[in-house]
């Protein structure tokens, strides 16, 4: 896709026709509009469009004559639409309709719609064609008739569907979701073959125009929720939406918050599932990105691949994450304080080993556990933003490298490398990016309770940690669900993943608590023990 391609696709001309903002821009006032609107001359309106469209040397305005006499024009952008189509099914096909005056040939045009063109509809003012043209749309304009036929032959690359790169499974389907809205809502209609799934559009961004599709399950999801969601999404007023982030940001509770509100996602069976549990996604246009609400932060944790694999197996790795959470957050602020401030409450011999490898190190250990922190968000944002070919490659060396070399120069203990090394795996462990960056954050200030006051001080950090967490709400729902306030039934896919049979209700914080499979799904269990 060329990027001249792209920033058509992307980025439209606002349409407004405030008086104020047209004589600003030497463009016709509303009145004069309106006036084209019911306009029957041809050149009026194909000078309006070309006033518009002024400079755009890939703006196509395609004039010819049926042989009634009827004067016609197609207007396109000729890198945005299939020009096979536009040719045969249009352009050839009007030519030959067998009108005998200008009115018997607008009437087949525009009331018995001869084209055979899938989709084509009315414009109902110019300025709707103006934006019909930008999206990617033709025109076609009569002489004698006011009326403006839209023409979706949109036609442009495209990234072919590919296996998901950041949320990779090994038993899952393959497929992610790419940067066209048309192909990702067909990805998600091909799972749920209901009429319950209800998909509604809308465009947000004064210039961009950009599409953005609202998905639920209708008597799965609560009518709040989705009444709720338009109600924010209605009062996003931005002149550019380039991607499903920026809606994040604009109706998320919390903003100042370091924890993700949103759930966001590039698999469709991520999508379709969270679907069946009454949740809500948001799809935009120009992103594989999709974003699910509401989110709760044990929704977080759970991976596509805790589904795929057995529920022993899945609930021993959900073990692991929570693990391994507490100790991307408290590694190196524990060691910190019992190496400063609590040294009485290590063992004998382990004390002896972390003085004798810290002795030659001029830092504190909560300089020393900063420096080697920061070091490495800087290896890891490195490995993010280089090639790929040599990412891998230059993170690894470069940790071996500074490692090394900082031991050997005595600026760091090995107690401490080890330390940050952990630390860095266990972030890595959480299946949420966002998550993860959160508790990364939020590192640093218990390290530096914890340089100050001890444990004492990583007892406060974690109190307001909690206390935060409590307070924070994804749609009204409390993040913590169903850990407080307490729901004992949701527990079955939470700290642990129970097997499918026995989880026969759905989600009680979205959903409308209908059943999700009988209660006799494993009747052949039964049948057996009535048969012995």
């Amino acid at each position: 896709m060329s990027i001249f391609t792209w920033l058509r696709r992307h980025i439209h001309p606002p349409v407004s026709n405030s008086p104020t903002e047209s004589q600003q821009q030497g463009q016709p006032t509303g009145a004069a509009t309106d006036q084209l609107d019911r306009s029957i001359h041809i050149d009026a309106r194909v000078a309006w469009f070309q006033k518009q469209l002024s400079g755009n040397s890939d703006v196509i305005i395609q004039n010819f004559t049926h042989s009634s006499g009827t004067a016609c024009a197609l207007l396109f952008i000729k890198n945005m639409i299939d020009l096979e189509t536009l040719q045969k099914e249009v352009l050839q096909a009007a030519l030959s309709m067998d009108a005998v005056d200008a009115a018997d040939f607008c009437k087949q045009i525009f009331d018995d719609r001869r084209l055979p063109v899938t989709g084509m509809h009315l414009a109902a003012t110019v300025s709707q064609g103006l934006l019909a043209i930008l999206e990617g749309h033709a025109l076609l304009l009569v002489e004698g008739d006011c009326r403006i036929l839209d023409l979706p032959v949109t036609s442009y690359p495209k990234r072919a569907i590919d296996e998901a790169p950041n949320e990779s499974v090994i038993r899952g389907p393959r497929e992610a979701f790419i940067e066209s809205l048309q192909v990702n809502t067909t990805l998600i209609r091909r799972r749920l073959k209901t009429p319950d799934l209800k998909l509604e559009y809308m465009k947000i961004g004064r210039h961009t125009h950009t599409d953005v599709a609202i998905g639920y399950i209708q008597g799965v999801c609560k009518p709040e929720l989705v009444q709720e969601l338009k109600r924010r999404l209605s009062q996003i007023d931005v002149d550019g939406l380039m991607g499903s982030s920026y809606i994040e940001e604009f109706i998320e509770d919390n903003p100042y918050s370091p924890f993700p509100q949103m759930q966001y996602t590039e698999r469709p069976d991520v999508v379709c599932a969270s679907l069946l549990e009454g949740r809500i996604v948001i799809i935009v246009d120009g992103t594989p990105i999709v974003l699910l609400a509401p989110v709760t932060m044990f929704m977080l944790m759970q991976s596509a691949e805790d589904y795929y694999q057995r529920f022993i197996s899945s609930t021993w790795i959900r073990w692991i994450r929570f693990a391994f959470i507490f100790i991307s957050l408290l590694l190196p602020s524990t060691y910190i304080a019992v190496t400063t401030v609590h040294p009485e409450i290590i063992p004998k011999r382990l004390l002896v080993t972390i003085t004798s490898s810290r002795e030659v190190v001029p830092f504190p250990a909560l300089i020393e556990a900063f420096m080697m922190e920061l070091a490495f968000e800087a290896l890891r944002e490195a490995a993010i933003r280089i090639p790929k070919s040599i990412g891998q490659a230059v993170s690894i060396i470069g940790a071996l490298i500074i490692g090394t070399a900082a031991v050997q120069a005595g600026i760091v203990s090995a107690a401490m490398v080890i330390i940050v090394a952990l630390t860095g795996i266990a972030s890595f462990i959480i299946p949420h990016y966002d998550l993860g960056l959160a508790f990364r954050l939020l590192r640093f200030p218990i390290m530096i309770l914890a340089g100050m006051f001890g444990l004492f001080g990583i007892a406060c950090g974690l109190i307001l940690v909690y206390l935060h967490l409590l307070s924070l709400r994804s749609f009204g729902t409390p993040y913590l669900t169903p850990l407080t306030p307490l729901s004992f039934s949701d527990w079955k896919d939470t700290f642990i993943r129970a097997p499918w049979w026995l989880m026969k209700k759905r989600p009680s914080l979205s959903s409308s608590g209908t059943q999700r499979q009988s209660k006799n799904t494993r009747r052949w269990d039964h049948e057996e023990e009535d048969e012995d």
